[in-house]
């Protein structure tokens, strides 16, 4: 059964237009503008959905939501494309743990992503698409890359050569060493014998017992990771699409394996648009709590669904992770909620006078900070500087308020 995306929020359309927008690029450690033409195509990596959502996902896809909002505010259509690896094996450990059916639970934890960002207001994906739905088209790519010569069977599993991927750190910019040391940390097995190298990767894996498994021309098994993203996203975008996305954890091996993958198929085709993968690749900071990278594996989590469950208004949740650049990372508090709540009562009341100053210095101010490599920080303070001069002094332009609050709605997503 296909994925469902989530219900799309009201987006404003402001007078005008923003500008293009300046991205830092990961694979050229420089600036890029993101100059798509028409429509924009973007793929953000998804969720493995063994539990709920927390502040690391949500400040990942909030800061390609606001991605999203400045490119269609500059004119252009966005489209996004998003996937979730709803089979894997850290899906499966947890299944095996709580004695839960694997696909009730990543329905589950699906259903709660879902409602988490409807909550946050972050615009949806055109495209939501999963593993398990993808079996056939997963296996299709990687029976592609197998012709080819790049990869091999070892066991009945098939692996991708990294010998065979000319670019190979075209997008980390990794040496061996850094590579060799962060592989097994995030989910590669460089140990494993008979491999040709330690940094070749998984491509399907043959079926285990008590694992879930589907016929293929490959043999009965299922993806590996890395594949998946690769496969959907060519399939859904193309080779060249303008924008990929994921937490910064994901330069190397994800996005890494995933373009030498891409590549590799695509030069078997003949086609003259061979590379990159993607044109920029924009990889978020981590969220950290108590001193630790906020992750699954180590439980110092802050779900957003047991926020909101607290009564926390979700727009108060945006306006707190909003002052972060998305490439620091950056620790949570919770006396961040506290200052958010203090500064949305403070715009909401400036958006409610019946007058203020003249606001279309403010959303050129708005439009000019996010796209300058979405610098929120001073994207806010032109908000405050705005609610500050309404709330003291007032103001004589009665369309001021309104469209404050339009500024404030369709650039940083935030209702008042």
């Amino acid at each position: 059964m296909a994925m469902r995306s989530w219900p799309a929020p009201d987006l404003v359309r402001l007078p005008g237009s923003g500008g293009p927008l300046t991205v830092h690029d990961t694979a050229s450690g420089g600036r890029r503008t993101v100059d798509p033409g028409p429509t924009a195509r973007m793929y953000v990596c998804g969720i493995t959905p063994y539990d709920a959502a927390h502040l690391g996902h949500a400040f990942t896809y909030l800061t390609f939501d606001l991605v999203n909002r400045v490119l269609r505010d500059a004119g252009h259509g966005v489209d996004y494309v998003q996937n979730v690896t709803d089979v894997d094996d850290p899906l499966l450990e947890r299944a095996e743990a709580t004695g839960e059916d694997w696909r009730a639970l990543a329905e589950r934890e699906t259903d709660l992503f879902r409602a988490d960002m409807a909550a946050l207001r972050i615009l949806p994906p055109r495209a939501y698409v999963g593993v398990v739905e993808s079996v056939d088209l997963i296996a299709d790519f990687v029976a592609r890359i197998r012709a080819t010569g790049a990869a091999y069977d070892l066991d009945g599993d098939i692996y991708f050569a990294a010998e065979s991927a000319p670019h190979f750190g075209e997008v980390s910019g990794y040496d061996r060493a850094t590579m060799l040391e962060l592989f097994p940390e995030r989910g590669g097995d460089p140990d494993r014998p008979g491999k040709k190298d330690p940094l070749d990767w998984l491509l399907w894996r043959a079926e285990r017992p008590g694992e879930p498994a589907w016929d293929s021309p490959l043999g009965r098994g299922r993806p590996g990771w890395h594949v998946e993203c690769s496969a959907i996203s060519l399939n859904e975008l193309g080779m060249g699409f303008d924008i990929s996305g994921g937490g910064d954890d994901l330069v190397f091996p994800h996005h890494e394996m995933g373009a030498a993958e891409a590549r590799c198929v695509t030069a078997a085709t003949g086609s003259a648009h061979t590379g990159p993968h993607a044109r920029a690749y924009m990889h978020v900071g981590m969220v950290g709590l108590d001193g630790e990278k906020m992750s699954k594996s180590r439980g110092n989590l802050v779900f957003v669904s047991r926020l909101r469950e607290r009564g926390v208004d979700p727009m108060v949740l945006r306006l707190a992770m909003l002052p972060h650049h998305y490439r620091a990372a950056w620790e949570w508090t919770d006396d961040q909620l506290d200052s958010a709540a203090r500064r949305h009562g403070r715009w909401r009341a400036a958006a409610d006078l019946p007058a203020g100053p003249d606001a279309r210095p403010l959303l050129d101010r708005v439009r000019a900070a996010l796209a300058d490599d979405l610098d929120t920080a001073t994207a806010l303070a032109a908000v405050d500087d705005w609610a500050e001069r309404a709330l003291a002094s007032g103001g004589d332009d009665p369309a001021a308020p309104a469209l404050m609050r339009d500024t404030v709605d369709s650039l940083l997503g935030v209702r008042l």
